[in-house]
């Protein structure tokens, strides 16, 4: 049993480790006669889109599949949620930890984590692996023969990304505005004129935009057109939807057509880009385990409509009578203390990628993104860098080895 709390970790955590374990064993749904099924159950997140479980069944790995509005009765009567094997194990990927150590001693179930900095339960993990020894370090050292170091997860998105969807010859940017209401309000008008502005410098860039499985293009679209109000503060104007060769694709009023890629996942396209701009989340991770240069763009000059926080000041924002006034508030104060906001140079602990943040512009970021472009020897030097921080490739094999490790023997398999 899979759990996981939101869309970054189903596409790069959840997705890799489910398909790896089909490989290795015998398992419901793909082998339907299997003694073992692969189930997903997703957690309670205030950063949660809400249809997480639709993206997961589009997939095709998991026998059954608990949205997150069905936890806690999972919790309080997991009969009415089917029969369960007497036996299994729960891994952690995502969300809250602390979800899997009660879902874990509920169900009777042998318990992972998979802990990027920190294992917060230690003495109720059975095994932890740990994506470096930043979080193998921390822990006490009673618990840390229970730990092993099996790497960053990520690093393997570089060897799936290889795809028969090769992109024309050419020099590609993708735009990224996430998956979000509060953030696809802002990012589609501002990234399109962006788009927009960097066509008329530089009429051979071609562009192109992942469609997030959460979302979808009719919701691109009303959000880049004058459905939103905070459009009229961009000059795209109102974009078309067209049939290109290869799909669809957004024209905005200027004529600059943009390549919708709606494939999951669409880490062969995005390798293939020389440049990304792209919102905060875990785009930024993807990105960089994909080696890809890219600008971590969080316009703050919207605040109202920026609310998409945790936490209990996050939920008093969004009451209608405080919304305006303690979420402005709220959301200004997050962007002075911000800190670092992209993964990479979370992880790094130092500014590899540029993040912009503030009463940023499309014509700054147009400008800043050609400036780049201009000078391909510097997209190297960033490319390297974000290699260099990406390790080994081996974290999914090792994390689907302790997991087999854990599992019962089976019938015709070693134990």
């Amino acid at each position: 049993m899979l759990v996981c709390n939101g869309p970054g970790e189903l596409a790069t955590w959840v997705r890799p480790l489910a398909q790896r374990l089909h490989r290795e064993l015998a398992m419901r749904p793909l082998a339907a006669d299997a003694a073992v099924g692969l189930q997903l159950v997703l957690v309670p997140c205030p950063n949660a889109t809400g249809t997480e479980h639709r993206v997961a069944a589009a997939m095709g790995l998991f026998e059954r599949i608990l949205p997150a509005s069905r936890f806690w009765w999972l919790l309080l009567r997991p009969r009415r949620h089917g029969p369960w094997p007497a036996r299994g194990v729960v891994v952690f990927l995502g969300g809250d930890q602390f979800w899997t150590v009660l879902l874990s001693a509920r169900l009777g179930y042998r318990h992972i984590t998979y802990a990027e900095w920190v294992a917060r339960w230690p003495r109720w993990n059975d095994r932890i692996a740990a994506m470096g020894s930043a979080a193998a370090d921390r822990l006490p050292r009673r618990w840390q023969p229970r730990c092993r170091v099996v790497g960053d997860l990520m690093a393997d998105l570089s060897e799936s990304a290889r795809s028969d969807q090769l992109l024309p010859q050419g020099e590609w940017l993708a735009l990224m505005p996430g998956s979000k209401r509060a953030k696809l309000q802002v990012g589609m008008p501002f990234l399109l004129e962006t788009a927009d502005r960097i066509a008329r410098v530089r009429p051979t860039t071609s562009f192109l935009l992942p469609v997030a499985p959460t979302t979808s293009v009719q919701e691109l679209l009303a959000y880049a057109g004058g459905a939103n109000p905070i459009a009229a503060f961009y000059g795209a104007g109102e974009p078309q939807l067209l049939a290109g060769a290869e799909g669809s694709e957004l024209c905005t009023a200027a004529g600059t057509r943009i390549r919708l890629v709606e494939q999951q996942p669409a880490h062969g396209v995005l390798s293939q880009c020389r440049l990304a701009l792209t919102t905060v989340g875990a785009n930024t991770a993807e990105l960089g385990a994909l080696g890809v240069p890219m600008i971590v763009l969080v316009p703050t000059q919207h605040l109202h409509v920026m609310q998409a926080w945790d936490g209990g000041l996050g939920i008093l924002a969004r009451l209608p009578i405080l919304r305006w006034l303690l979420g402005a508030a709220l959301t200004a104060w997050r962007m002075r203390h911000h800190g670092f906001l992209a993964w990479p140079n979370i992880s790094a602990g130092r500014a590899v990628v540029p993040e912009r943040v503030g009463e940023i512009t499309p014509a700054q970021i147009a400008a800043e993104a050609l400036d780049w472009l201009e000078h391909p020897e510097r997209l190297d030097g960033l490319r390297d860098d974000l290699r260099s921080l990406r390790g080994q490739p081996g974290a999914v094999a090792a994390l689907a080895a302790m997991v087999r490790e854990l599992l019962p023997a089976l019938p015709g398999q070693a134990s």
